[in-house]
């Protein structure tokens, strides 16, 4: 809003809107709300812009962190129960098979997922980095972590879901018990992983979580079923 006082008639007028600049003067304008422009105009923008896009890249990372964990926790779980599954209930030696096939498959998960995301992560950033080569453009492509830090973060997240059902099932000694305590180990985790996904995405999170546990009981339904043949057939 500004005022211009008419000489002719002395009466005083009210312009709504931004004030013009005179001409030549180095003033620049700008819109309620807006930011001024200052001699740091451009990196104020930069700041202005960036921060919600740096959020979202949080929320990204926060997300591929539980969707990994999840996966650590129903193959390893899964892996428990199949090799469980395939043994004797009345052996005492059961356990210790158990739980260095849960640890194995926690060691080559985590292994297998590092390795994956370095080599996506690379190849994608090679592909920018072209991109940014051919349009004549220097720097580093944006948006895009470091392949390292992304394999780390992967191997992370998966050891650590993958750690819920070795643990809960490391002393427990009855082989009903320990399927017990598995399944029901990894139902509560897994819809809580499930509700959290979702509400990072800013998903409603009950659904999400239910559909989390329904697939985790399947992929461990599966494969429990599947190993109990080979123990039928065994002891045929």
């Amino acid at each position: 809003m500004a005022a211009v006082a008419n000489d002719d008639d002395t009466k005083l007028t009210i312009v709504l809107g931004p004030p013009a600049a005179s001409p030549g003067s180095k003033e620049t304008t700008c819109a309620c709300g807006a930011l001024p422009s200052t001699g740091g105009g451009d990196d104020v923008t930069a700041t202005a812009v960036s921060s919600p896009a740096r959020r979202e890249r949080d929320v990204q990372w926060l997300r591929a962190a539980v969707l990994g964990a999840s996966d650590g926790l129903v193959s390893t779980a899964a892996l428990m129960l199949g090799v469980g599954a395939a043994g004797d209930d009345d052996d005492d030696d059961d356990l210790r098979a158990v739980a260095l096939a849960g640890l194995a498959g926690l060691v080559a998960g985590a292994c297998s997922m590092a390795i994956g995301e370095y080599v996506s992560v690379h190849a994608q950033l090679d592909v920018e980095l072209a991109e940014l080569e051919r349009a004549g453009a220097a720097g580093r492509a944006a948006g895009l972590p470091s392949p390292g830090q992304a394999a780390a973060a992967s191997a992370l997240a998966f050891a650590a879901g993958a750690a819920v059902p070795l643990l809960a099932a490391w002393f427990v000694t009855g082989y009903r018990a320990r399927v017990a305590v598995v399944v029901a180990t990894a139902t509560a985790t897994l819809a809580v992983f499930g509700s959290l996904g979702a509400v990072l995405g800013r998903a409603p999170g009950g659904r999400a979580g239910l559909r989390a546990v329904v697939g985790g009981l399947v992929a461990m339904g599966i494969t429990y079923e599947i190993m109990k043949l080979f123990r039928i057939r065994h002891g045929d």
